[in-house]
């Protein structure tokens, strides 16, 4: 059970997961509702999701947090990522690229702005048992946004060593670089035995 209700993540996830041979569900599937994320921490809120979703569902449940860190911001804006899109109608994540750059020039850095893109995933059992897995990946900003593909902040990060953008890279290429690639190269590897 891929614990969340973010299609972007599943789709990800489900191709992710391509070459094993088991059944993915959604939180559709069982009717259910996302639980409130409290935690300060990328690990405390993937857990609140996964077990929540391992419980009412009887299933091993998968659950992401993410974000991006932005070092000029302390770190901002890290597990509150998803929050600084949040507008009267609805998410709209250019609004929140042109306030993070925003906020990024009221500072006195100066270029490169450095910023990473974390995720943790948390793999958890009906009998509470789970496992975490990390992943990271560290660049910069940009402005103007470069790039249509992916979501979220993509458009302005540029990773270490690519001339490229997430938001201008093949959506399946950044996969297996991005943070959360990276994250579920380590689940693999602790999880799973056998590809069919």
């Amino acid at each position: 059970l891929l614990a969340t209700h973010n299609n972007g993540k599943i789709e990800e996830l489900c191709k992710l997961f391509e070459k094993f041979s088991f059944e993915i569900k959604t939180p559709q599937d069982f009717n259910l509702q996302e639980p409130n994320e409290t935690e300060d921490t990328f690990e405390g809120n993937a857990k609140i999701k996964a077990h929540f979703a391992a419980k009412e569902a009887g299933l091993p449940a998968l659950a992401d947090d993410s974000g991006i860190e932005v070092e000029s911001l302390n770190g901002a804006p890290g597990v509150h990522t998803a929050d600084w899109a949040e507008t009267k109608n609805g998410r709209d994540f250019g609004y929140a690229m042109q306030r993070l750059w925003s906020e990024i020039q009221k500072t006195n850095f100066k270029k490169p702005y450095r910023a990473r893109f974390c995720c943790t995933l948390v793999l958890a059992w009906p009998d509470g048992h789970s496992e975490v897995f990390k992943g990271i990946i560290k660049g910069h900003l940009i402005w103007p946004l470069k790039g249509t593909n992916g979501h979220g902040f993509d458009p302005m990060f540029q990773p270490i060593g690519y001339k490229e953008t997430f938001g201008e890279m093949n959506r399946w290429d950044k996969n297996t670089i991005s943070h959360r690639g990276l994250a579920f190269t380590n689940l693999i590897k602790n999880c799973f035995t056998k590809e069919t």
